[in-house]
Protein backbone atom coordinates (compact mmCIF):
# COMPACT_ATOMS: atom_id res chain seq x y z
CA UNK A 1 0.00 0.00 0.00
CA UNK A 2 1.40 3.36 -1.00
CA UNK A 3 2.04 5.77 1.76
CA UNK A 4 0.32 9.01 1.46
CA UNK A 5 3.36 11.25 0.83
CA UNK A 6 3.88 9.01 -2.08
CA UNK A 7 0.40 8.85 -3.75
CA UNK A 8 0.62 12.92 -3.32
CA UNK A 9 3.77 13.17 -4.95
CA UNK A 10 2.71 11.14 -7.76
CA UNK A 11 -0.21 12.94 -8.38
CA UNK A 12 1.49 16.33 -7.95
CA UNK A 13 4.23 14.95 -10.78
CA UNK A 14 1.12 14.34 -13.01
CA UNK A 15 -1.04 17.00 -12.73
CA UNK A 16 0.48 19.17 -14.32
CA UNK A 17 -2.03 20.37 -16.92
CA UNK A 18 -1.31 21.87 -19.76
CA UNK A 19 -4.21 24.63 -19.03
CA UNK A 20 -2.86 25.55 -15.95
CA UNK A 21 0.28 27.63 -17.23
CA UNK A 22 1.06 28.76 -13.59
CA UNK A 23 4.68 29.07 -13.51
CA UNK A 24 7.59 29.57 -16.05
CA UNK A 25 10.55 27.46 -15.38
CA UNK A 26 13.35 29.88 -16.32
CA UNK A 27 11.77 32.82 -13.60
CA UNK A 28 13.71 32.06 -9.85
CA UNK A 29 9.79 32.21 -8.07
CA UNK A 30 12.08 32.15 -4.74
CA UNK A 31 13.22 35.59 -5.21
CA UNK A 32 9.73 37.05 -5.87
CA UNK A 33 6.87 37.37 -3.10
CA UNK A 34 3.62 35.85 -3.39
CA UNK A 35 2.32 38.46 -4.57
CA UNK A 36 4.90 39.63 -7.13
CA UNK A 37 4.59 35.40 -8.55
CA UNK A 38 1.15 36.11 -9.14
CA UNK A 39 1.32 39.68 -10.46
CA UNK A 40 3.78 38.15 -13.12
CA UNK A 41 0.90 35.27 -14.60
CA UNK A 42 -1.59 35.71 -16.62
CA UNK A 43 -3.70 32.91 -15.19
CA UNK A 44 -3.83 34.68 -11.65
CA UNK A 45 -5.28 37.68 -13.19
CA UNK A 46 -8.62 37.50 -11.24
CA UNK A 47 -6.83 36.79 -8.14
CA UNK A 48 -4.68 39.49 -8.60
CA UNK A 49 -7.36 42.05 -9.00
CA UNK A 50 -9.38 40.77 -5.61
CA UNK A 51 -6.49 40.50 -3.70
CA UNK A 52 -5.74 44.75 -4.64
CA UNK A 53 -9.52 45.30 -4.34
CA UNK A 54 -9.14 43.81 -0.61
CA UNK A 55 -6.38 46.42 0.30
CA UNK A 56 -4.06 42.73 0.75
CA UNK A 57 -1.13 42.92 -1.53
CA UNK A 58 1.25 44.98 1.27
CA UNK A 59 0.32 42.00 3.77
CA UNK A 60 0.82 39.21 1.14
CA UNK A 61 3.95 40.79 0.27
CA UNK A 62 5.30 41.10 3.40
CA UNK A 63 7.55 38.77 5.64
CA UNK A 64 5.27 35.16 6.20
CA UNK A 65 5.86 32.76 6.14
CA UNK A 66 2.36 31.91 4.31
CA UNK A 67 0.91 29.07 1.87
CA UNK A 68 -0.91 30.26 -0.59
CA UNK A 69 -4.22 28.18 -1.66
CA UNK A 70 -4.54 29.98 -5.43
CA UNK A 71 -7.42 30.06 -7.75
CA UNK A 72 -6.53 30.34 -11.38
CA UNK A 73 -8.72 32.76 -13.44
CA UNK A 74 -11.05 29.27 -14.77
CA UNK A 75 -11.63 28.50 -10.55
CA UNK A 76 -12.96 32.23 -10.76
CA UNK A 77 -15.10 31.56 -13.48
CA UNK A 78 -17.26 28.94 -11.81
CA UNK A 79 -18.73 30.86 -9.60
CA UNK A 80 -22.26 31.96 -10.45
CA UNK A 81 -22.06 35.06 -12.66
CA UNK A 82 -21.76 38.48 -11.45
CA UNK A 83 -20.11 37.20 -7.91
CA UNK A 84 -16.84 38.59 -8.47
CA UNK A 85 -18.06 41.94 -9.62
CA UNK A 86 -19.95 42.38 -6.81
CA UNK A 87 -17.35 41.00 -4.57
CA UNK A 88 -14.89 43.31 -5.98
CA UNK A 89 -17.02 46.58 -5.15
CA UNK A 90 -16.00 48.49 -2.45
CA UNK A 91 -19.20 48.07 0.19
CA UNK A 92 -18.63 44.03 -0.33
CA UNK A 93 -14.42 44.56 0.85
CA UNK A 94 -15.26 42.85 4.01
CA UNK A 95 -16.49 39.21 2.32
CA UNK A 96 -13.91 39.40 0.29
CA UNK A 97 -11.36 40.15 2.68
CA UNK A 98 -12.63 36.93 4.58
CA UNK A 99 -13.02 34.43 1.11
CA UNK A 100 -9.01 35.56 0.10
CA UNK A 101 -7.72 35.22 3.63
CA UNK A 102 -9.66 31.86 3.80
CA UNK A 103 -7.19 30.87 1.15
CA UNK A 104 -3.81 31.69 3.03
CA UNK A 105 -2.38 29.23 6.00
CA UNK A 106 -0.25 31.14 7.93
CA UNK A 107 3.17 28.53 7.46
CA UNK A 108 4.51 27.77 4.88
CA UNK A 109 3.60 24.04 3.80
CA UNK A 110 5.32 22.05 1.04
CA UNK A 111 3.21 19.24 -0.69
CA UNK A 112 4.69 16.61 1.55
CA UNK A 113 3.75 18.51 4.59
CA UNK A 114 0.20 19.01 3.16
CA UNK A 115 -0.64 15.26 2.24
CA UNK A 116 0.48 14.52 6.21
CA UNK A 117 -2.79 16.77 7.14
CA UNK A 118 -6.71 16.56 7.62
CA UNK A 119 -7.40 20.02 7.90
CA UNK A 120 -5.53 23.60 8.33
CA UNK A 121 -6.09 26.77 10.15
CA UNK A 122 -6.41 29.59 7.97
CA UNK A 123 -5.89 33.15 7.96
CA UNK A 124 -9.80 33.90 7.98
CA UNK A 125 -9.74 31.98 11.13
CA UNK A 126 -11.81 29.06 9.71
CA UNK A 127 -10.54 25.45 8.73
CA UNK A 128 -10.07 23.90 5.39
CA UNK A 129 -10.42 20.31 5.22
CA UNK A 130 -7.80 18.45 3.27
CA UNK A 131 -7.98 15.13 1.74
CA UNK A 132 -5.55 12.78 -0.35
CA UNK A 133 -6.95 9.62 -1.96
CA UNK A 134 -6.37 8.03 -5.44
CA UNK A 135 -7.45 10.61 -6.95
CA UNK A 136 -5.25 13.29 -5.85
CA UNK A 137 -5.48 16.07 -3.59
CA UNK A 138 -8.10 18.20 -2.35
CA UNK A 139 -8.58 21.52 0.25
CA UNK A 140 -12.63 21.08 0.59
CA UNK A 141 -13.68 20.15 -2.74
CA UNK A 142 -11.24 22.45 -4.49
CA UNK A 143 -8.54 20.33 -6.51
CA UNK A 144 -4.73 21.07 -6.21
CA UNK A 145 -3.88 20.80 -9.62
CA UNK A 146 -0.22 22.66 -9.00
CA UNK A 147 2.22 22.46 -5.74
CA UNK A 148 5.16 24.39 -4.60
CA UNK A 149 5.39 26.72 -6.63
CA UNK A 150 8.08 28.70 -3.84
CA UNK A 151 8.44 32.30 -3.43
CA UNK A 152 10.51 34.13 -0.79
CA UNK A 153 7.56 34.79 1.54
CA UNK A 154 5.86 31.05 1.75
CA UNK A 155 4.43 28.86 -0.95
CA UNK A 156 1.61 28.79 -3.73
CA UNK A 157 -0.61 25.62 -4.48
CA UNK A 158 -2.83 25.90 -7.18
CA UNK A 159 -6.34 24.78 -6.99
CA UNK A 160 -8.89 24.85 -9.29
CA UNK A 161 -12.10 26.14 -7.79
CA UNK A 162 -12.56 29.17 -5.10
CA UNK A 163 -12.77 28.20 -1.76
CA UNK A 164 -16.41 30.07 0.29
CA UNK A 165 -15.50 30.08 4.13
CA UNK A 166 -18.23 28.49 5.83
CA UNK A 167 -21.57 31.22 6.75
CA UNK A 168 -21.23 32.47 10.88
Amino acid sequence: MKSLFSLFAGFAIALVAPAMCVAEEAVKTEEKSIVEVAVGNEAFSTLVAAVKAAGLVDTLSGRGPFTVLAPTNEAFEKLPKGTVENLLKPENKGKLVAILTYHVIPAKAMAADVAKMDEAKTVQGGMVNITVDSEGVKVNKAKVVKTDIVCKNGVVHVIDSVLLPPEK
